[in-house]
This record gives structure tokens, C-alpha cells and sequence, in this order.
């Protein structure tokens, strides 16, 4: 039997899994960076890898195929000569980067804990 956080919580493993599924969107090296630099609105490939400029060409087209794949980048083509692509944060996106958000509000304020442990191990006789 699945064991309950409170009363009126889903079971432990709903959360596991739901956590699971965060970390495979992370799990792209450049994603955060990309979600980032996207908040402001649409940019097209160039200008946000400009914006981007630590990301390698083929790195930031794997990054954005891997965002779409998990509908957190929307990817426009329009049909100019030369064709022209957009892309942008859908709104899952937006609330993807709000949730990032209140992850980085946590690690302010208990951040330093996981590094002072181990330091204190390494000390340890």
C-alpha cells in the first residue's frame, strides 16, 4: 500500500514519478539556460543563440527539440526565403520557469546545507 504524505495528498510514488518527469526535462544540459533566455518572448535561432553564446549550435538545437518534445518550447516556421523560425515559451513553459523559480527560492534559503554536511564528514575522525 502506498504510503500518504497527509490526508489529503496523492501517494508517495505519485510524487516520485512526478519528480521523475521534471528531471528528464532538466536532464538537458543547456535547458534551464534556454528557458531562461526564451522569458522575455519569441526569438528567432540566431538571435537566441546569441543570447545563448556559451551553447554550441548542434547543443542548443538538440536543447530546443528536447523542450518541444516536452511542449515547453513552441517552434513557429514561417514561410519566408529564407525560412524563418521562431521560438517561444508556451505557457507550460512559463509555469515550468515560475516552478524552477520557487526551486531557486529554496536553495537560498537552505542551500549551503548539503556542502556544510559534507564538510563536516570530511572532518570526522
Amino acid at each position: 500500500m502506498a504510503k500518504q504524505d497527509s490526508a489529503n495528498m496523492e501517494p508517495a510514488e505519485s510524487h516520485a514519478q512526478s519528480i521523475c518527469e521534471v528531471l528528464l526535462i532538466l536532464g538537458s544540459k543547456w535547458a534551464l539556460l534556454v528557458l531562461e533566455a526564451l522569458l522575455p518572448g519569441a526569438q528567432r535561432f540566431n538571435q537566441l543563440q546569441r543570447n545563448v553564446a556559451v551553447v554550441k549550435t548542434q547543443s542548443l538545437t538538440d536543447t530546443l527539440r528536447h523542450l518541444e518534445k516536452y511542449d515547453l518550447v513552441h517552434r513557429e516556421v514561417f514561410p519566408t526565403i529564407p525560412v524563418t523560425v521562431e521560438y517561444s515559451l508556451t505557457e507550460k513553459g512559463r509555469e515550468f520557469y515560475a516552478a524552477l523559480q520557487e526551486m531557486s527560492t529554496w536553495v537560498r534559503k537552505w542551500g549551503g546545507t548539503a556542502q556544510q554536511s559534507n564538510d563536516r564528514v570530511g572532518r570526522m575522525p
